[in-house]
């Protein structure tokens, strides 16, 4: 199917003809993929199940007529992240959106394997720097492109028990700034799209993946950060010079939370 077929609109001229979603295909980077389809981008996807990849590759095949690659690839994994970057040479990504996902399983850090812990350093800040250093570098010649990194409020203050986690996504959130206002004279927009729990594992909890990937494509311009739903009332609460203040704020607000998940 060739994409010149069908007329670009004002999106899809500026940050196509071709998107890669790495991460999340089941959840909010799911969203992401079908919302940037209807701009009749060509989409490729990476992440690390296989059936669900080709669950979506077909949906969105079959409802936005438009050409999806898929490849099983864990962004943990260094060899992984190489590959990312050869399956997609010499296609023209005019979008990268990367949504790490997973990573919110409580546990007393002493007491987590090494292993777990670095996983999620892997997944959160190795994978998103990697990629992004490789995506923004061709956008930057071109004079055009977009990036979003799918965040969390979790990274504006530290979180018992989930302190490699928050730690990881306050990375993603500051890299993303500093990319805005780098990438900014080359026409390239930068948005860290900060999102509160999202449904997942089958228990809606929180906001609509689809709402998420909606709101952050039309935000994409008004970077750096944009906050999902509630989310700035807390950020602005959790920003606070009194580090100790915003920390016991976010551990009452996680308790809540995961009492209401119990």
């Amino acid at each position: 199917m060739d994409f010149d077929l069908y007329p670009r609109d004002e999106f899809a001229r500026q940050y196509g003809p071709w998107a890669v979603i790495a991460g999340g295909c089941e959840g909010v980077g799911g969203a992401f993929a079908r919302a940037i389809a209807a701009h009749r981008i060509r989409i490729f996807l990476f992440d690390k199940k296989p059936q669900p990849l080709v669950a979506l590759s077909r949906s969105i095949t079959a409802h936005n007529q438009v050409e999806v690659r898929a490849a099983p690839l864990d962004l943990t994994v260094d060899a992984d992240l190489e590959q990312a970057k050869m399956l997609t040479a010499g296609l023209e990504v005019g979008l990268f959106v990367f949504d790490g996902a997973g990573g919110e399983e409580r546990a007393p850090f002493v007491q987590s394997p090494l292993e777990a812990v670095l996983q999620t350093i892997r997944r959160n800040v190795i994978g998103p720097t990697t990629l992004c250093h490789h995506y923004a570098a061709e956008m930057c010649r071109r004079q055009r492109g977009g990036i979003v990194i799918v965040g969390s409020i979790q990274g504006c203050a530290g979180g018992a028990e989930m302190a490699a986690y928050a730690g990881s996504m306050a990375f993603e959130q500051i890299f993303t700034e500093g990319l805005w206002h780098e990438l900014k004279p080359y026409g390239v927009d930068v948005l860290c799209c900060v999102a509160g729990a999202i449904p997942a594992r089958g228990r809606n909890h929180g906001v609509d993946p689809a709402m998420i990937a909606q709101g952050g494509l039309a935000h994409l311009k008004d970077g750096p950060t944009w906050f999902v739903g509630d989310n700035g009332e807390a950020a602005r609460l959790l920003c606070t010079p009194d580090r100790r203040a915003a920390t016991r704020l976010m551990n009452s607000l996680q308790s809540r939370k995961f009492n209401k998940l119990s």
